[in-house]
């Protein structure tokens, strides 16, 4: 995001001398630019100007030449024996120190970045007092190849005559004053620039603000601008995307007889620098100082090795490209590339991708002494395109695809070419190239009452149109209700009536907006919907049973399966792959939760929190490789009903799931009470409560050995199931899992297709029934029963002998063992009995229990004795 440098900000909007960058971060958050944070520098002082008095060379055993020097500090001098300042002595071994120069030196006690403190230290034989530092070591750049030297910093003549020895270099390294980082919205591109934020900056304040383009297009204005100009160039798009042309304008201007000697003025570099850019070279700079500045992003060629035309067109697949980066790239049609036409052969060699980033052919070298500006419009979907398709993006293209001013192209050249002759000399071209084929931005139809409609904001009219016309909106009135609004040419986000409206909005400023909740018609339904409340019971079920909700990305790679037992070959054909995902090793979308909730239970106990155990309700994504294609749909219109469902026909089935793990302790009962781990009995309580609250009547179907994935116990495993149909599983991890992941023993888990269950749950008003207010009658009952009876069958057995006498059955006690025979368990239950309109007597309570004896003896169970 931009790094906003107050003194550069004040070159376009009369910033107060007393604004402070907590003050500007609050007046530009007004207008809708966040503040993402304040820099302020590592490096503390003292950092000062040192003069070279002399220097001894002295080579090494290890064949490198350091230099004993001794440098005049001024009042940071040292005493001699006689008690007489002197200069200090240094050791640097900087090929580019020599006596004379003017450096930048660290006296002891300065810090630079990464905590590095600068001492007193015995090296190569001296005591070195202090350090001649590199741009890099302050933190001001990558250039490590040599110390500062302020004769090649950038500076005029006098500037660098009235340095003195001991001055502080802080102010002049720029190493003193903060920076304001700046989070921009996709749809206001033109915040990328000094322009652009100072224009911001006048709306949040009311400061006079001079937009600087006005003047460089009228200085443009005079030149013999040709679609025949300094270069032949030519547009051939082959293949735009969404019938949009990739380049709809092209700019070039030429500039000769420049010194590739000189280099960038001392401002011009502090401003790039503290920008969080590099200073390369004069004809780099300064194409970045503009973009910086102006929001248009240039690109500066030698214009001796170019072939002309210059062919602008889409890239054939297959073809390369090495970048600037040093990457090649393997290029498809729907890359837009600058190319030039060695041999007559036009448009054979690229020289970069358009609007991306340049290639390695025709850059700007130390021996360029004639240059081409390059200052070109791109479509945004097709910058966006081959930034993201070749993981490149750049300065150049974060500006690109949100949108560039198509007036801006000649101005921002004019621009570069006049800093470039002031800095190199050289003669800029009166004839440029300008192939213009912009369209101007349409016109909205817009009613002021749409302010009041939408915000409730009570604005006049006047007021409204002298809002958007500081914006840079063209106002003409159609009748008392409407007027039509050309947006500036800077703000392609403006297409809507709706979009003026929040331009208004925020010009008022959000604050004044009134908190109210919408009317909502009586005979509209409110509220939740079914799949909604649902869910919510689930999480509040959970999360009552002691489990924290957590919510992880859901990305998985080869790891995610080795670690969970699956085969990953198998699930890989079968998961939704991402063409360009977050991490390169988790390039697939999950098909189970337990993965990614995994990674999650891990870190946390990695990070010491042992009570780790956790839920997450999220989609999974089931691919099916049968599945239609995706098609490619038209931007700027709404599909049609039969794209809609072809679209919808090839996408992925993304089920909602709900996941658990339990690990660790999972019951402390007090200091004189015995703590319990978790285990099997835990999911299991927990898949049965949501089953509970659902109303879903979930049954539990074990499996063993083989039946059983290899992610989890083979003894210790079911499936959850309803009316037949598996819905989840439930059960605890591997042995391996758990001690391959770090994971407490008899660490369990759950999973459940929430989606499934809640076809199957039938949500109906109940008839509540009375309560009744007769004494309820208790009896128990054990019963021996085969092994292969389970408890919910003998319940059954009780519910239908009891009929509607029964209140409830609960489960107490299961034997098995002497003197009981094999094959045999004994389940005990404690049955209540109540009438709704009578005291229940002997004679009932003994009907009851011979009814219910009976019916278990009709299963093959006995009562036991």
């Amino acid at each position: 995001m931009p790094l906003i440098d107050m003194n550069w900000l004040r070159d376009h909007v009369a910033v107060p001398e007393t604004e402070t960058y907590e003050q500007l971060a609050a007046d530009l958050v007004r207008v809708g630019l966040e503040e993402e944070t304040i820099h302020t520098s590592q490096v503390t002082g003292p950092i000062v100007v040192g003069y070279v008095v002399d220097l001894t060379p002295e080579p090494q055993k290890n064949g490198k030449i350091i230099n004993w020097c001794h440098i005049d500090v001024g009042e940071h001098n040292v005493l001699d024996e006689d008690g007489n300042k002197v200069p200090r002595g240094i050791i640097c071994g900087a090929p580019n120190i020599k006596a004379g120069e003017k450096v930048v030196v660290t006296l002891p006690g300065a810090v630079l970045p990464g905590d590095f403190r600068i001492e007193p230290r015995k090296t190569y034989g001296h005591i070195s007092d202090g350090m001649c530092a590199s741009e890099r070591e302050l933190g001001l750049g990558s250039d490590h190849n040599g110390i500062i030297l302020f004769s090649n910093y950038g500076l005029t003549q006098e500037q660098y005559d009235a340095l003195e020895p001991g001055q502080d270099a802080m102010p002049i390294l720029g190493l003193n004053e903060p920076t304001l980082e700046i989070n921009i919205t996709p749809d206001r591109g033109y915040a990328f620039s000094y322009r652009g934020v100072a224009r911001e900056f006048h709306h949040s304040t009311g400061a006079q603000f001079t937009d600087p383009v006005l003047e460089l297009n009228e200085k443009a204005s005079t030149l013999e601008a040709s679609e025949n100009g300094d270069v032949e160039v030519i547009i051939e798009d082959s293949n735009p995307i969404h019938g949009v042309a990739g380049c709809d304008r092209y700019y070039a201007r030429a500039i000769k007889g420049i010194d590739p000697t000189k280099s960038s003025s001392h401002l011009m570099r502090q401003r790039l620098l503290r920008a969080g850019m590099r200073p390369i070279s004069a004809a780099v700079d300064v194409t970045n100082y503009v973009m910086l500045d102006l929001g248009q992003p240039l690109h500066a060629y030698d214009l001796d090795k170019i072939e002309q035309p210059i062919v602008v067109r889409r890239a054939v697949d297959g073809e390369k490209l090495t970048t600037l980066d040093g990457k090649e790239h393997e290029l498809c049609q729907e890359d837009l590339v600058i190319t030039d036409s060695p041999n007559g052969e036009k448009g054979s060699r690229i020289l970069g991708l358009a609007g991306v980033m340049g290639g390695l052919y025709g850059e700007v070298t130390a021996e360029t002494k004639n240059i081409l500006i390059e200052s070109a419009h791109f479509d945004q979907v097709s910058i966006a395109r081959t930034a993201r398709r070749h993981k490149i993006p750049s300065e150049a293209s974060r500006r690109n695809e949100r949108g560039v001013d198509t007036q801006l192209q000649a101005a921002a050249a004019y621009k570069a070419s006049e800093l470039l002759v002031k800095l190199c000399g050289g003669q800029a071209s009166q004839t440029p190239t300008d192939i213009n084929h912009t369209t101007a931005p349409q016109p909205v139809k817009f009613s002021t009452n749409e302010v009041r409609r939408l915000t409730g904001l009570e604005t006049s009219q006047k007021e409204i149109v002298s809002w958007l016309e500081d914006v840079g909106c063209k106002v003409s009135q159609l009748d008392n209700d409407y007027m039509n609004v050309v947006p500036p040419t800077w703000r392609p986000d403006i297409s809507e009536p709706c979009d003026l409206v929040e331009e208004v909005a925020r010009l008022v400023n959000y604050d004044e907006i009134a908190v109210t909740v919408p009317a909502v018609p009586a005979s509209q339904k409110t509220g939740l919907t079914d799949s909604q409340l649902r869910r919510r019971q689930v999480a509040d079920t959970l999360a009552e049973y002691g489990l924290t909700e957590t919510i992880s990305y859901p990305f998985v790679g080869d790891e995610d399966f080795k670690d969970f037992a699956l085969d990953g070959e198998a699930i890989k054909p079968i998961s939704v792959e991402l063409a360009n995902p977050l991490a390169g090793d988790r390039p697939y979308l999950r098909r189970e939760i337990l993965l990614t909730l995994m990674r999650t239970v891990q870190r946390n106990i990695r990070r010491g929190n042992a009570q780790a155990s956790s839920y997450e309700i999220g989609h999974v994504f089931e691919w099916d490789p049968q599945a239609p294609a995706i098609p490619a749909l038209p931007g700027g219109v709404r599909p049609t009903d039969e794209q809609l469902d072809a679209l919808e026909a090839g996408l992925p089935h993304q089920p909602l799931h709900v996941a658990g793990i339990f690990t660790g302790e999972v019951q402390e009962t007090g200091w004189i009470g015995e703590k319990r781990t978790a285990d099997w009995t835990d999911a299991v309580e927990a898949v049965m409560r949501v089953s509970q609250r659902l109303a879903a009547d979930f049954k539990l179907e074990q499996v063993f050995g083989e039946d059983v994935a290899k992610s989890w116990h083979p003894g210790r495993f079911a499936y959850v199931t309803v009316n037949g149909e598996r819905v989840g599983c439930v059960g605890e991890f591997h042995p391996r899992i758990n001690e391959g992941m770090g994971l407490p023993a008899h660490t369990a888990a759950f999973e459940l297709d929430l989606d499934k269950i809640f076809d199957f749950v039938k949500y109906q008003p109940l008839q509540a029934k009375p309560v009744s207010t007769y004494p309820l009658v208790h009896q128990d009952f054990a019963f021996i029963v085969p092994d292969s009876m389970t408890s919910d069958q003998m319940s059954a057995v009780v519910h239908e002998a009891a009929g509607e006498l029964l209140e409830s059955i609960e489960l107490f006690d299961v034997f098995t063992g002497s003197p009981l025979e094999e094959g045999q368990k004994s389940l005990a239950y404690s049955v209540t009995f109540r009438a709704p309109d009578r005291t229940l007597d002997s004679d009932d309570t003994d009907a009851l229990r011979a009814q219910i004896i009976k019916a278990a003896e009709g299963v093959g169970a006995t009562l036991r004795a």
